[in-house]
């Protein structure tokens, strides 16, 4: 059996409050190989805090602790803010929600992209120059020599995204997290953008975590899905056996997509249970 990529076992997120302490997330635990994983479930789930944890993220005084979290042989618990660099980038890269908060705005796309280069594989200038813009060109960037001299906000969402799935990648890491990579595209763009990950990560072989709250989009594209509610994975599904979920969470979430062709004379509304909450421990 090929040995995981990402081992994650008894995650836990707690940010201490004036209540007492909160659990953003709970005992959280799944493995990631060589495939699309993608996690799911409504804002406030726990979703992209488990991303954070995962890259070393979570400002403090949010603790994280875990009963084993691992990056290949890499021990990810307690490892020092130095540590953390030298994987960020070059084992495991995290895209997120909007390059416009992500990118620097004053300093060019390329430099940028260029920078990643030149700090995990100590390039010179020329050979980075060169790397950014084959990455530019590999996200189906048109003319990269015209977007590497601009800034992001001349940039439309979809080629900021672009600009910045190419300075994730461009060092070449084993996982990619992507958080909510297309919220803010319209669908047309979306499947452009979900079209260059899929094919750059089948190219090289990595990882990926996609983290979102459309279930129809999750299934669509990833191999696993896990739905999180609560700071905690409810249920684990593989794609094609997503119809016949157990949980009644999952049930809700998939009997409320829209189904072309069907029409209802209402909604159905989500049912939530409080023994949900209970620890799975």
């Amino acid at each position: 059996m090929t040995e995981p990529l990402l081992t994650v076992r008894g995650l836990r997120v707690t940010y201490p409050g004036i209540e007492g302490d909160f659990r953003a997330v709970r005992n959280v635990g799944f493995t990631l190989g060589r495939e699309r994983l993608g996690i799911v479930g409504e804002s406030g789930s726990g979703k992209s805090t488990t991303g954070r944890a995962i890259m070393g993220l979570v400002a403090a005084p949010g603790r994280v602790e875990a009963d084993e979290l691992r990056l290949g042989d890499t021990d990810l618990r307690g490892l020092s803010e130095r540590g953390f660099r030298k994987l960020r980038g070059k084992r495991i890269a995290m895209v997120l929600q909007d390059p416009k908060y992500s990118l620097d705005p004053v300093m060019s796309v390329g430099r940028q992209i260029a920078e990643t280069h030149r700090t995990h594989l100590r390039s010179n200038a020329r050979d980075a120059r060169r790397a950014a813009l084959e990455m530019l060109e590999a996200v189906q960037i048109r003319d990269p020599e015209r977007v590497y001299g601009m800034y992001p906000h001349q940039l439309s969402g979809g080629m900021g995204q672009r600009a910045m799935i190419a300075m994730m990648l461009i060092a070449g890491p084993d996982i990619l997290i992507a958080d909510e990579p297309t919220s803010a595209l319209d669908v047309t763009v979306q499947t452009q953008v979900l079209a260059i990950l899929d094919d750059l990560v089948r190219s090289r072989g990595m990882g990926l975590i996609l983290i979102s709250h459309n279930l129809h989009l999750v299934s669509s594209f990833c191999d696993r899905v896990l739905v999180m509610y609560g700071g905690q994975v409810l249920e684990t599904c593989e794609v094609g056996n997503l119809a016949a979920a157990k949980h009644p969470y999952t049930q809700g979430l998939l009997a409320a997509l829209p189904q072309l062709g069907h029409r209802r004379a209402e909604l159905p509304q989500l049912q939530r249970d409080p023994a949900w909450m209970a620890d799975l421990v």
